[in-house]
């Protein structure tokens, strides 16, 4: 009795869940009501999910799904879950419109360069063994049968899904939010997240999210964007890179030269319904740089914030279908740039004036 009394106890809102996942963090707010019990089972079924995406995904365990399809022979089709087979398309559909610039099978050059699982002393590769790597990559390397749910390899590649299997994950928690009947919660996995209704229903006040400036050592949001039934993932080339006499080299590696990336364009963030779209868009405009990247965001009608490096100070450029969701009032206030970007710089102290939930942070 005492124990079922215990469970039926209400929780005060909101009840916020955190905790280690995928070598980085997870972070749920719910502002819905629930009991102890509810969350209980809430936590429970959303770590179900995550350590389901890991299974599959994960390039650091031996019982991966992904790890058998890499060591699988090559030219042999290998049935595949609903949930890799799913994630591939989404990896070969932005390969093919990025050009090239997200490519999952980059990662034996990734490796190269110390920042994938296979990671090593932080060197510098020879251009011999860049070449000889690079020579196999290329995302038509991986065939994918979405009928029969199958895929092979036609190359010996290492396919490498870190550039959207958090932002699935981040799906995936979300629609089992769903599923229980959540209806008001943002999800923080690693800095990609998703938002469902309202922070506060009495006050009809969004969910805040605020976009990282890049400054070393310190978190700070350069801008704060209301975010409702709405997803962002975030790439920068900030947080993760080596140094080798003097050199910087970031963590973003461009498939297509197999070298890291070097331009102003320091931090992209995608808004779309879909995470794993997010996740892979933003890590592909990442690679491209500001011109090119804003190019491919008008192409794809993607709702795009670059933050671009301008001597000391920040210039934030928004894309013509971001203007269009969020709308030119907000834009205009956090000092956003539009097409055709106007000549001026932005105040780089420039602080926010409104609560932030979470912070979007870069890769």
């Amino acid at each position: 009795m005492a124990g079922c009394s215990e469970n039926d106890r209400p929780l005060e809102s909101p009840v916020r869940f955190e905790g280690n996942i995928f070598g980085s963090f997870y972070q749920l707010t719910i502002m819905d009501s629930l009991t102890l019990g509810q969350s209980q089972a809430l936590e429970e079924g959303f770590l179900a999910e995550l350590e389901s995406v890991d299974q599959a995904m994960s390039t650091y365990r031996d019982d991966a799904e992904l790890i058998a399809f890499n060591e699988a022979p090559l030219e042999e089709w290998q049935p595949l879950s609903n949930e890799l087979i799913e994630v591939l398309a989404i990896s070969q559909s932005v390969a093919e419109a990025s050009h090239g610039a997200f490519d999952i099978t980059v990662g034996d050059v990734v490796n190269l360069w110390s920042f994938g699982p296979g990671s090593r002393p932080e060197t510098v590769p020879s251009d011999e063994a860049l070449a000889e790597q690079l020579a196999k990559v290329g995302f038509d390397a991986v065939e994918i049968d979405t009928q029969a749910m199958q895929a092979r390899r036609t190359r010996d590649v290492f396919v490498d899904l870190s550039g959207v299997a958090k932002g699935h994950a981040t799906d995936r928690v979300a629609a089992y939010l769903d599923q229980q009947g959540m209806k008001h919660y943002l999800v923080n996995l690693g800095g990609d997240l998703i938002a469902k209704g309202q922070r506060d229903t009495e006050e009809q006040t969004p969910w805040r999210i605020g976009i990282e400036v890049p400054e070393d050592g310190q978190q700070r949001a350069q801008h704060i964007i209301p975010l409702e039934n709405m997803s962002v993932a975030t790439s920068g080339d900030y947080r993760n890179y080596f140094e080798v006499d003097g050199e910087r080299f970031s963590h973003t590696i461009d498939p297509r030269t197999g070298q890291p990336v070097v331009h102003r364009l320091v931090s992209v963030s995608v808004f779309h319904p879909s995470n794993a779209w997010a996740d892979a868009w933003a890590t592909a405009l990442m690679v491209v740089g500001e011109d090119e990247a804003m190019q491919i965001a008008v192409d794809n009608n993607l709702k795009v914030l670059l933050l671009i490096r301008n001597g000391e100070a920040w210039q934030s450029i928004a894309s013509p279908e971001f203007v269009n969701v969020f709308g030119d009032a907000l834009v205009n206030e956090l000092g956003i740039e539009q097409l055709p970007a106007p000549s001026r710089t932005l105040d780089p102290t420039l602080q926010p004036t409104v609560p932030v939930d979470q912070l979007v942070t870069g890769e």
